[in-house]
This record gives structure tokens, sequence and C-alpha cells, in this order.
């Protein structure tokens, strides 16, 4: 259960690890441009944005010159200058998101990249894979900007707190406009901030348009790895989030209890304490760079009657005291 590795298992898997190595090795084998932007050797202190861009189906191979016939490579083979770290990965045969993700992990350890503005951007099937990436791994991206994408839209909600600029063109004959406003219309139930730009009249090189605005790039640099803020809230509202919950999944129970102690709100799982931090009055966080949080709902009597647990699934968990 995902909650017990959350709370039992961090401290006992590290303790089991202690003293062990194992022979590793890390092979990617992936080809991609890469732009480095003007002033980048100039001075080694400072980290700079990266920009991720993944080209559609036509584009795929062995060719790297394929890459450089759309977007952002076009732009760069043409002689734009962009403000960020461009990386163009190819795929041979449609995107592997794991692979996508270590390739990503690897130009962020070994280029001067600051982590908190990481972009990610595709079309038709790089829209595709834009989606899937970020919902896949929500906590690498400052912001993403997929053009006539679609993909599935049932874990969208790891995306709430995600700036995201999405582009369609309303006369698209390959992937239709619908792939769009499906993924689009159940991010809203989560994260009202959404962007979503449609072309009139434009078929399936929305593209063009899209990348050829500089209102994208400066949208994205304008926007931050989403951290949790702790705010301060009355210590007395606390006092009503108190009690004994129970979390039922997969035919096991766990109970565990919610009190108060030193002015701060503490799960207790199995004699283990775990601060929640106050984002909000009733959103509470563990740690500020890891996408979990406990939203406290109340009934229609407005008393407290359950935990939502949005963390790789979305868990009720039910207060029983």
């Amino acid at each position: 259960m995902r909650i017990k590795l959350l709370f039992f298992s961090v401290l006992f898997l590290a303790y089991l690890a202690k003293g062990q190595q194992t022979n590793e090795r890390f092979v990617v084998d992936i080809d991609y441009l890469l732009y480095m932007p003007e002033g980048y050797e100039n001075d080694t202190t400072v980290q700079w944005p990266l920009m991720m861009f993944l080209h559609g189906a036509g584009e795929q191979g062995i060719d790297l010159e394929k890459v450089k016939v759309h977007g952002p490579p076009m732009m760069i083979e043409q002689g734009h200058k962009f403000p960020f770290i461009v990386i163009s990965p190819q795929a041979r045969r449609g995107w592997n998101t794991d692979m996508l993700y270590k390739l990503m992990q690897n130009m962020i350890s070994t280029k001067r990249i600051d982590p908190d503005r990481v972009y990610l951007t595709g079309l038709s099937m790089g829209g595709f894979g834009t989606w899937k990436l970020a919902i896949e791994h929500p906590e690498m991206f400052a912001a993403i900007a997929p053009i006539c994408g679609g993909g599935n839209a049932e874990d969208i909600w790891k995306l709430r707190h995600m700036p995201v600029w999405c582009f369609h063109g309303a006369d698209d004959t390959v992937v239709p406009l619908s792939s769009s406003e499906k993924m689009v219309n159940a991010l809203k139930n989560y994260n009202k901030t959404v962007k979503f730009t449609v072309y009139p009249g434009v078929g399936h090189d929305s593209w063009v348009k899209a990348y050829d605005d500089s209102l994208l790039y400066d949208w994205l640099l304008q926007q931050k790895r989403f951290r949790y803020k702790q705010v301060e809230i009355d210590t007395v509202i606390y006092q009503k989030y108190t009690g004994e919950y129970l979390l039922r999944e997969g035919g096991v129970e766990t109970p565990f209890n919610i009190l108060v102690e030193n002015g701060k709100l503490i799960a207790r799982v199995n004699n283990r304490n775990h601060e929640l931090k106050p984002a909000s009055e009733t959103i509470f966080f563990l740690d500020e760079n890891q996408p979990i949080e406990f939203h406290f709902n109340r009934n229609e009597e407005g008393k407290i009657d359950r935990i939502k647990l949005f963390e790789d699934k979305i868990i009720e968990i039910e207060k029983i005291k």
C-alpha cells in the first residue's frame, strides 16, 4: 500500500540498504540535438533554464537531421537564439517516457541547469508524449506546452499544480481538436489556470503559430517548479482534524491517528510521528518538493469526515472517531 510505504518503509529500506552495494551500469541509447545558449560558458556559476522538445511521428528514426524540420530545432537551425538550453531527442519508434526521464535526469546532473526551470513541449506525437511524461513525473517540470496532442486523462489530476498552455488547430483532421479538449477539460477540474489556445482555420500544423509566438517562451520563463509553501494558520483549527482515521485498501485496514503536539498537526502511524504542514486551512503536505497532499473534507454538517490523499493515486481515508 502506498501510504504504508510513505509512512513505514523509508527508514526500513534505508536500514536494509546500509552496507550493501551492487554493480550497475547506466546506459541510455538515444540521440538528441543539444543547443547551448549564448553566454553559457561566460559565467560558470550561472544555472540555465532547460526546454525539452518532442517531435512528431514524421521525424522518428535514426537521422537527427529530420528533427530539424519543425519547432525549436528548425528555428535554431535558421539562426534563432533561445535564452535557455534546448534538448531535442529523436524517437526511433514512439516516445519511451522512461528513457526521456533518464535523459532529463542526466542533463540536469551534467549541465548547469536550474532544476526549478525545466520545461517540456512537443507537437503531435510529441504533444502526446508531453502530456504522458508530465503526468508520470510532475515533480520534474516547471511548465508544459503540448501542441496538437492528447492522451489518457485518468491521471490528469497529477498536473493540478502544473502551469499548462495547450495549443490546437480547430480544423485538425490528423489529431482532432477533441483530443486536446478532453485533456484540458479534465484538467480544469483540478487546475483552473490551464491555458488553451485554439487557432481557427488551422489544421494539424498548429505548431507553426505556437512556436512562432514569443509569448510562449516568455510565459515559460515566468514559470518555476511548484513547491508547497507552509502558511501560518490558527492552531485551534487543528483540533477539528484530530481523531482516528482508517485507510481501507486492497482488503487491508490501516488505522492511524491525527493529533496536535507542540502546536503542530501530527499523523501518528505505528508510533511514528509525521508532521502535516499547512498549505491552507484544509490542505496539508509532508515535503515541499513532493506532490503528496492531504485534503480534509467536511460533510454536509460541516464536520470532518474523511481525508482525500493525493499521492500516486487518490485515496479516500475515513474518519472513524
